[in-house]
């Protein structure tokens, strides 16, 4: 296994880890005590680095062209100090490729966009998202009927 795909495999696997184990024992001391803002971050923390490989699947962009996108999404809204460093260690990871371009009348900005690498761990992460997505939602739907 390419070592990014091991990346992209250990990262979502450590995701569903954290969200099975807010899974309840004891539903009434259990939910209460989970305050439901600590449960969107767990979950924002889980994907963040998904939907930004998403969004760079369309066309190279800029750090702060994908902070802008994730925060006119509403519930992905990540600071500068979130992506900046995640960019980063994507491209350490080989999951993204960078080049500098110059803008007009102001500072050069290094944009980002997916290698084959990010491309697979993009579409590994989409399958079993939609799986996992798929199971959830069939549950709160149907309950525990098939």
């Amino acid at each position: 296994m390419v070592r990014t795909e091991l990346l992209s495999s250990l990262a979502l696997k450590s995701f569903l880890e954290e969200v099975r184990a807010l899974q309840c024992k004891d539903p009434c001391a259990t939910v209460s005590s989970v305050p439901i803002d600590g449960l969107a971050t767990q979950l924002r923390k889980g994907v963040i680095e998904y939907c930004v490989l998403a969004m760079l699947k369309e066309m190279p962009r800029y750090g702060g062209e994908v902070i802008q996108m994730l925060r006119a999404r509403g519930e992905l809204v990540v600071s500068e100090g979130t992506i900046y460093p995640l960019l980063s260690r994507m491209r350490s990871e080989g999951l993204v490729e960078t080049e500098w371009r110059d803008t007009p009348g102001g500072a050069p900005r290094r944009y980002y966009r997916l290698s084959r690498s990010g491309q697979k761990a993009v579409a590994q992460f989409r399958d079993e998202w939609f799986r996992f997505r798929d199971s959830v939602d069939s549950i709160f739907r149907n309950g525990v009927k098939p």
